[in-house]
């Protein structure tokens, strides 16, 4: 699906600008550099999401675009807590930051579970 691979290169490119901005505007400020590492790493998820929902069908296709929004969200809450907390010193919304963790987690947890129904459709 062309949002997710667009998703995948839109976070892609601010984790790296941010990082650069991370890195020679703030000094490499651990927090904001933390934010854009897991933004980045999220946004190659992402562009795997986009492969796997061009392939898969049926309930694996939905677990795909579940992955998908897992990983866009936690992206959201997760590393835009930790930016603005980096920058203004306050979060912005209390628990976003947990609860973008574990939206992460959940998308590699329905990866996990795509690939084990693969290898379970193919024994028979």
């Amino acid at each position: 699906m062309p949002l997710w691979l667009i998703l995948g290169g839109l976070n892609g490119l601010i984790a790296v600008a941010a990082g650069a901005y991370g890195w020679h505007g703030l000094g490499g400020d651990p927090m904001f550099m933390m934010a854009a590492d897991y933004q980045l790493a999220h946004a190659l998820a992402l562009t795997g999401v986009a492969w796997l929902a061009s392939v898969a069908t049926g309930p694996q296709g939905v677990l795909v675009h579940l992955a998908g929004a897992a990983f866009a969200l936690g992206i959201l809450l997760f590393s835009g807590t930790l930016y603005a907390l980096a920058l203004t010193a306050s979060v912005p919304v209390t628990g976003a930051a947990p609860l973008g963790g574990v939206l992460l987690m959940a998308g590699w947890l329905l990866l996990m579970v795509i690939g084990a129904l693969k290898i379970r459709s193919r024994r028979g």
